[in-house]
């Protein structure tokens, strides 16, 4: 299956799987996952109107964001990091994001916490393409696993 189909059904268990095998894709793939789940998360999480479902899939989506944070600590190729949403006042959530300029382009999460990281010295693209990015991102690192070990 593809990211994108992936991405878009319901089953827990294919989801779960993908992750799986994505997982097994080096660093790229690890960053894909966690990447991938924060981008399924926050998107189920916006479709749930209110109680536990939502709570719990934001709670998923944050855990995920730490995980981001983890796997790209110490490295270099990719600029991350972490700045404080203009638009949003103190004491309203969400009020930081996390950025992530991935070779498909710049991916973006709102969070009620800073995360650990470094401060993202660059601007949001004004894009909300995120999932697309991730899902090229995913796909790209799916088919160099594969080559790999073929």
């Amino acid at each position: 299956m593809t990211a994108l189909e992936v991405f878009t059904q319901n089953d827990g268990e294919v989801t779960k799987a993908y992750y799986a095998e994505l997982g097994q894709c080096g660093f790229a793939g690890q960053l894909g996952v966690a990447l991938f789940r924060a981008a399924k998360r926050s998107g189920r999480a916006k479709e749930y109107r209110r109680g536990r479902w939502r709570r719990e899939a934001y709670s998923v989506k944050e855990w995920s964001l730490q995980e981001v944070s983890r796997i790209l600590t110490g490295q270099t190729e990719i600029t991350w990091g972490w700045k404080q949403d203009p638009q949003v006042l103190f004491g309203e959530e969400p009020s930081h994001v996390l950025y992530v300029d991935l070779s498909f382009g710049q991916c973006s999460f709102h969070s009620p916490t800073r995360g650990a990281g470094p401060d993202y010295q660059r601007e949001w693209d004004g894009q909300h393409n995120s999932a697309a990015h991730i899902i090229q991102w995913c796909d790209a690192a799916m088919r160099a696993g594969k080559a790999v070990s073929a």
